[in-house]
C-alpha cells in the first residue's frame, strides 16, 4: 500500500507538527507501506520523509521540475518523479496512492485535501482519506464543513467521505478497517 501524506512545507511551525509528522512516516515504513509526498524537505513533508527513511522505507517523491532550482526537494528518495506543473504533480500523486492523509498544512495542503474528497465525491476513486488533526489543527475546518451541511451547500453524507483521526493508532485502525463509501449527490 502507497500512503500519500499532504502537509505544511513551512519549517516555521510547532515543533510538535514536525514530530508527529517524522514519527508518523516511520510508523508507515514500519508497516511496510510505502509514502507518496511532494518530494520537499522542509515542514511535514520533510518531517514525514526523514521518518521513513529512518526505516529505510519507500518514498515516492513528486516534484515540479521548477522546485530544483529553488532547492527544496528531499535528496533521498527511492523514487522521484518530476512534472512540469503542480496540476500534474497532484495527478501522478493520487494515481500513485492508495489512501490520503491529511496532516497539517497550508493553502496547498487544504487545496490538496479539496481536490481528492471533490473526486471522491464524484466517483473518481474511492480510497480512503484521513485527516490528521494533531493539536486540533482542523478543528476549524471540520467546523467549516460542518456549516456548509447545516446551510444546505452540501450533504451530510460529504462529510462521510473523509474521517479524522488524532493519533497515529486511529489512523492505522481506520486504514485497516475502510470500507469504501460513496454516494450520488445528485439523488439525494
Amino acid at each position: 500500500m502507497n500512503i500519500c501524506v499532504f502537509g505544511s512545507s513551512s519549517e516555521n511551525i510547532n515543533k510538535e507538527f514536525l514530530d508527529s509528522a517524522e514519527h508518523l512516516g516511520f510508523s508507515i515504513a514500519k508497516r511496510n507501506c510505502g509514502v507518496v509526498f511532494g518530494a520537499g524537505k522542509y515542514g511535514v513533508m520533510g518531517a514525514t520523509a526523514r521518518g521513513v527513511a529512518k526505516k529505510k522505507g519507500k518514498l515516492i517523491g513528486v516534484s515540479p521540475k521548477f522546485f530544483v532550482e529553488m532547492n527544496v526537494l528531499y535528496d533521498q528518495c527511492t523514487e522521484l518523479i518530476f512534472t512540469e506543473t503542480m496540476r500534474e504533480r497532484k495527478g501522478i500523486m493520487e494515481d500513485k496512492s492508495d489512501a490520503f492523509l491529511i496532516c497539517p498544512g497550508g493553502m496547498g495542503t487544504f487545496e490538496e485535501f479539496f481536490e481528492v474528497l471533490t473526486l471522491k465525491q464524484l466517483k473518481r476513486h474511492t480510497k480512503p482519506i484521513i485527516i490528521y488533526n494533531v493539536r486540533n489543527y482542523y478543528d476549524s475546518m471540520i467546523a467549516m464543513m460542518k456549516n456548509a451541511v447545516d446551510e444546505k451547500f452540501m450533504t451530510e453524507n460529504c462529510n462521510k467521505l473523509y474521517s479524522i483521526a488524532k493519533n497515529e493508532e486511529e489512523i492505522f485502525e481506520q486504514l485497516d478497517n475502510y470500507k469504501p463509501f460513496s454516494y450520488d449527490k445528485y439523488k439525494e
